[in-house]
């Protein structure tokens, strides 16, 4: 069951990489990050956004166990109705 969501991730993560290397072809004129009065050094956007991409992954995977994201399915209680205590009439 797992590998459907797997292989749909990894062909997710495959279309941005595939989408980063056409722009940054595309768009290979060096750009500055400005934050309030910060400013980072001149690089080219397949750079900037392969940066990003890779911040927002590693950032998800190393805040996902701190969260308990994969546990959050399996902590819910389970019903398991009693047949001794059922309403429910056998025939």
């Amino acid at each position: 069951m797992k590998t459907i969501p797997l292989l749909a991730i990894s062909f997710l993560v495959a279309i941005l990489v595939s989408a980063i290397g056409i722009i940054s072809v595309q768009n290979a004129a060096p750009v500055s990050l400005n934050f309030i009065f910060f400013q980072s050094i001149q690089m080219p956007v397949g750079v900037v956004l392969a940066m990003s991409l890779s911040a927002g992954l590693i950032g998800g995977a190393l805040l996902q166990p701190l969260w308990n994201l994969s546990d959050s399915q399996n902590s819910r209680p389970k019903f398991q109705a009693n047949p001794e205590e059922s309403d429910t009439v056998q025939y």
